[in-house]
């Protein structure tokens, strides 16, 4: 990147809102990650658009981190602008009945809204890490029921365009762990829920009940990005890694979690490459040992080495 360009540039659209060398460690869920070059945190749609369209006339790429989960960034530097939705906060019910939600709601924020209203619907996304954009993004769910269960339309916004886009679920092509049919480079900004009416004491018990499972199973208490790896057909990845007995193992400060196999936790201090060794180690063992080819969930992004 040119230096004085680069920020210059990046300047004049978010003033403030952008700094530079930026430790990524500070804002991924699994504390690890080298320095970006940008961290780039826009008001609302106007700086969004003009600050993916810069991206895209310099050529300069750029990642979207949510809230950080589901995200490994390599120890090496990320080259480009990292981008942070964390002001798009916007939720509302709206006639339907409908949640809409910006990109970077919170699932606290969604499911208590949800709660106070007695609306039914949405229980699942109580305890799934992150915000609504990764949400969508990644098609995020448990078990059987998924956002494209209950998404409505979909906003994005798309490099060049100077107002995003609102497709319905119908134009989107929703598949396990991913989000198609949006054009390169485009970012998820808000999205709108099908919600059906009950009661805040029903809604808040399927919630509470959800919540309670999930801090019986999952190691909570830990920094770590969420699911590791998509869950097989048939089967389930924190079995064949269990099976295969990876439980407990640690590279560094990074260990492959004793509650769940399809967690990796940073016991403080872990590297990126920490985690990497592990998933690999992870992938290699279940192939010999029960033949089957893991695939990461988690989003791998930074070059490999300097």
């Amino acid at each position: 990147m040119n230096g004085s360009s680069f920020q210059s540039e990046l300047r004049a659209i978010l003033a403030e809102r952008v700094r530079f060398e930026v430790a990524m460690a500070r804002y991924t869920s699994l504390r690890v990650g080298g320095p970006v070059d940008a961290l780039a945190s826009p008001a609302d749609r106007g700086e969004l658009a003009a600050l993916l369209a810069l991206c895209k006339r310099r050529g300069w790429p750029h990642t979207v981190l949510g809230s950080g989960f589901n995200l490994l960034v390599r120890d090496a530097r990320l080259e480009g602008v990292a981008i942070r939705l964390s002001r798009f906060r916007q939720l509302e019910v709206e006639p339907g009945p409908l949640v809409a939600a910006e990109a970077g709601v919170s699932h606290a924020s969604l499911t208590g809204l949800c709660a106070r209203r007695g609306l039914g619907g949405l229980e699942f996304g109580a305890g799934i890490p992150g915000t609504i954009g990764g949400w969508v993004a990644m098609n995020a769910g448990i078990g059987s029921r998924e956002m494209k269960d209950v998404v409505e339309a979909v906003e994005i916004q798309v490099p060049g365009e100077t107002a995003p886009q609102r497709l319905a679920a119908a134009d989107l092509e929703f598949r396990y762990r991913e989000l198609r049919g949006m054009a390169p480079g485009s970012v998820v900004v808000a999205a709108s829920f099908r919600v059906a009416p009950s009661t805040p004491e029903a809604v808040r018990r399927r919630i509470e009940d959800l919540l309670a499972r999930r801090g019986a199973t999952q190691p909570l208490d830990v920094p770590s990005c969420g699911s590791v790896f998509k869950n097989p057909p048939g089967d389930f990845a924190g079995r064949l890694i269990e099976a295969a007995g990876l439980k407990g193992q640690r590279v560094g400060h990074a260990e492959i979690s004793e509650r769940h196999a399809n967690f990796i936790v940073n016991r403080g201090g872990a590297r990126a490459s920490d985690v990497l060794t592990l998933i690999e180690r992870a992938r290699e063992r279940v192939f010999r040992t029960a033949g089957v080819e893991l695939e990461t969930e988690v989003r791998i992004v930074g070059r490999a080495s300097e």
